[in-house]
């Protein structure tokens, strides 16, 4: 007797839907765990200040309205982007600026943070030149991106700072390479260099249309 459907056929349908499926759920369980940690944020906070403004439930914990957390969290952000450009709030900020870069311990901490999220999203984007650096042999390139150009102050004239992403993971490597092992990708931008970096290499790039 014949099966009509073998245990071969059967795995490749698993594992096709398993690729499908794998992608979505990861992203709405990251996303969701996100929401979650974020919307529980404000009920404690709010508990702490004004003890009798949202109330308790049953167990004695802060009560909580889904969803309002991380909006209020959106709002203050959005509201602090909104107003840091005038003249009084950007003396503020640049005072409260210089005080956590001065204050021992924390302006490890503030200093690293503050140049790793404006290298990624603010005026100071370094991660927007995507090269291939070729590392430990001429004949073997990695995509990295070009985040000091002058390296005098390390005493490395013709030498360059390289980032170079892992593959899933959050995390890379600086490299001080000779300008000469450095090529500029002029034909693909950095944000599909990042995304083919990060991916593997499984990232299709796409090409970009010319209006």
């Amino acid at each position: 007797m014949k099966f009509p459907v073998t245990p071969r056929k059967l795995l490749q349908v698993f594992l096709q839907g398993l690729i499908i499926l794998a992608p979505i759920i990861i992203t709405i369980w990251a996303v969701s765990s996100l929401f979650d940690w974020i919307d529980g944020i404000l009920p404690n906070f709010i508990h702490r200040i004004f003890p009798n403004l949202m109330g308790t439930d049953e167990s004695g914990a802060p009560k909580r309205i889904p969803g309002l957390g991380f909006i209020v969290v959106i709002l203050i952000v959005l509201l602090v982007g909104y107003i840091s450009s005038s003249f009084v709030v950007s003396k503020l900020v640049e005072l409260f600026d210089n005080i956590l870069e001065k204050t021992p311990g924390i302006k490890i901490i503030y200093s690293t943070l503050k140049d790793f999220f404006e290298a990624f999203a603010g005026n100071k984007r370094k991660f927007e030149r995507a090269v291939l650096v070729s590392i430990e042999s001429t004949d073997v390139w990695r995509i990295g991106f070009i985040t000091q150009e002058e390296l005098q102050q390390f005493g490395l004239d013709e030498y360059v700072a390289v980032y170079v992403p892992q593959s899933y993971a959050f995390a890379g490597h600086l490299y001080f390479v000779k300008k000469e092992r450095v090529r500029i990708l002029t034909d693909i931008s950095s944000a599909d260099a990042m995304k083919f970096a990060i991916s593997g290499g499984v990232t299709e790039i796409e090409e970009e249309k010319n209006d």
